[in-house]
């Protein structure tokens, strides 16, 4: 995909942990996604995740300050240039969406954190870089370890830069849902109903992955060949069914089937938002 170069006044951009953001770990997306995708990429037992996230932000409060130098950021590797690239586009791209709704006054900007050295302390508590990317509510940051990247094409089958933008488009798409109000409804709507508390985080997920083709499908003209191949690729790589195995039954499934994740990123891809919401529809 040609993006275009990133502009330091269209983003905010920062690097938390021990390391820097170099080409070669990864986060989930929100406090119970997290334990999730550990456990399913990395085989961490869910049931422990608080205990070993607790570590890890102790660890991270001793490495010091966030580096907030975007320029030096977002050159620092390939990798992180291309997150910077996309973060623009997405920018962009749905501050003139909530613009032409007539929403403009409700579109705000998220953070990215490129954070290295394995762990990182957010508003929604402590995180490792064996977890994947993820969006944080509380602090309205979208969290990367760019090693991540590397996990996603090594062991599950998923490169390219679209499948890379697929997965910080994804991300922000649970930005969209916060201030929106949708992540507050569906958080309600779960505590109200327990029992369907799983089934409405698939929901969340799903639109979270249309919203990712909205952005791609809002910007088709710098899209390439092998992209869509690309994201389609990634979306089924990261389907419940297909990172547990059959280990794990499809109750307990917290983001959707590589088919309905599929499916949601090609509805996404059309380019219209407002074909996302009736993924999230609780009434």
């Amino acid at each position: 995909m040609r993006l275009n170069p990133f502009d330091t006044g269209n983003i905010n951009v920062r690097s938390s942990g021990g390391g820097g953001v170099g080409k070669a770990g990864g986060l989930g997306c929100g406090t119970i996604v997290i334990a999730a995708l550990g456990y399913f990429i990395f085989g961490l037992d869910p049931f422990q995740t608080a205990a070993v996230v607790d570590q890890v932000g102790q660890q991270t409060q001793q490495a010091g300050p966030a580096n907030t130098d975007e320029q030096a950021i977002c050159t620092s590797s390939e990798y992180a240039t291309e997150a910077c690239n996309a973060l623009d586009s997405l920018n962009r791209t749905w501050a003139q969406a909530f613009q032409q709704q007539g929403f403009g006054n409700q579109f705000k900007q998220p953070a990215l954190d490129l954070y290295g050295g394995g762990g990182v302390r957010t508003a929604c508590g402590a995180g490792s870089s064996s977890m994947g990317p993820f969006y944080c509510p509380g602090d309205e940051t979208i969290y990367i370890d760019t090693a991540f990247y590397d996990t996603l094409e090594r062991q599950l089958g998923a490169g390219g830069d679209f499948a890379r933008y697929y997965v910080i488009a994804h991300e922000y798409g649970h930005h969209v849902q916060k201030i929106t109000g949708i992540a507050g409804q569906i958080q309600s709507a779960q505590q109200q109903n327990p029992r369907m508390a799983n089934q409405l985080q698939v929901r969340m997920e799903l639109q979270a992955d249309c919203y990712a083709g909205v952005w791609a499908g809002k910007n088709r003209n710098l899209i390439e060949p092998g992209d869509i191949e690309e994201g389609m690729t990634a979306a089924a790589a990261i389907g419940d069914d297909r990172l547990t195995g059959g280990r794990v039954s499809s109750e307990n499934f917290t983001h959707g089937t590589s088919a309905q994740r599929s499916q949601a990123l090609r509805l996404g891809l059309q380019g219209d938002d407002k074909a996302c919401d009736a993924i999230t529809n609780v009434g």
